[in-house]
């Protein structure tokens, strides 16, 4: 993603370290809601028919007189969807690469069969939209205010009265939560949720977990630290409101925490360090944002990076800020955590 962003706030920022903290700061968040009620019905994954109703994270139900065929999303959530055999028709959100590739936050879906809304923050093409005869709009949510995820906030009005939303909270809660949330979803929604695939990835999900637990008990001395790379600034998130962190902290893991000034620049998820600085927290392995949004660690010139003990030991892993809320799509994101502790040597 490229720097616009909210006034005065550039868009990277807001979406760095870990904390996809998107417009939280901006729109000042406030309290949180925490649904949990699932749906019922069936939909075009497994051709049920009837009412559909399901009740999202800010306590509203959507209730329509059938299965929603027509589903638009935000592309993340599309690509969890579609994990669980649940095709959407269009997407918004970061889904094509500067290349024309499929970007990292599209998984495995074919996006050459859906609509593209928008690719960038502020993009969405309401005409599009409309052409699509929506029955709902489905996206995240990363603050308490119920603030839709890549729905423009000039235009959320016009967008609403063309179909109702759902919202998936990704916000101060731990990575298992909205995992269950988009099962409870995708459930509602027609799929198939005993499908061998299915159980198989949960299966996996757990027995990475397992193993992210043992390798943090094995190595607590090892410090980890979540970092998201733009021009001028680097980023340090702390584990406090990331569903990744919060679950990565709560399984063991020693990450670096920023202190409580962070909440000055991040809103409370991340601190943002000039490069001359990048050095100010000592860490043995340092997980860099996959995000198109952030300069990846290949890409990274600075003289003070290179310099980092654990970069000159290769100690640098991928993370998904933004997770694709799908049990297989998460099972990587244990699974690499948990190979680097066991691997890892105290450097910092």
């Amino acid at each position: 993603m490229s720097h616009a962003r909210v006034t005065h706030l550039t868009r990277r920022g807001l979406l760095a370290a870990g904390g996809a903290l998107g417009l939280g700061a901006a729109l000042a968040a406030c309290g949180d809601d925490k649904g949990k009620d699932g749906g019922s019905g069936g939909s075009t994954g497994a051709g049920k028919s009837g009412p559909w109703s399901f009740k999202d994270d800010r306590g509203t139900t959507v209730k329509l007189d059938k299965v929603p065929a027509n589903i638009v999303a935000f592309t993340g959530v599309g690509a969890a969807l579609f994990d669980y055999g649940i095709q959407v028709k269009g997407v918004f959100g970061p889904t094509k690469t500067t290349a024309g590739k499929p970007d990292v936050q599209a998984g495995d879906m074919d996006i050459s069969k859906v609509t593209v809304l928008g690719n960038t923050w502020g993009q969405f093409n309401i005409e599009k939209y409309a052409s699509l005869a929506p029955d709902v709009l489905i996206t995240t949510m990363f603050d308490g205010a119920g603030t839709l995820w890549y729905v423009p906030e000039e235009s959320k009005g016009k967008i609403s009265q063309l179909a109702p939303s759902v919202g998936i909270s990704v916000y101060d809660r731990q990575l298992t939560q909205p995992l269950q949330r988009m099962w409870d979803l995708a459930e509602s929604l027609g799929a198939d949720m005993k499908a061998a695939k299915v159980a198989d990835a949960k299966k996996r999900f757990e027995d990475a977990a397992a193993r992210l637990r043992a390798a943090a008990k094995a190595k607590p001395d090892i410090k980890v630290m979540a970092g998201s790379a733009s021009d001028q600034l680097f980023y340090v998130s702390g584990s406090n409101l990331s569903i990744d962190l919060e679950y990565f902290k709560s399984l063991g893991v020693n990450l670096v925490e920023p202190p409580g000034s962070a909440k000055k620049q991040g809103g409370g998820w991340y601190e943002s360090l000039s490069w001359e600085n990048v050095d100010k927290y000592g860490a043995d392995i340092i997980m860099m944002d996959d995000r198109s949004s952030a300069i990846q660690p290949a890409d990274i010139t600075k003289a003070t990076w290179k310099k980092l003990p654990a970069v000159k030991a290769g100690q640098i892993i991928p993370r998904s800020p933004e997770p694709i809320l799908s049990y297989d799509k998460c099972v990587p994101l244990l699974t690499n955590l948990a190979e680097a502790l066991e691997k890892a040597k105290k450097v910092s």
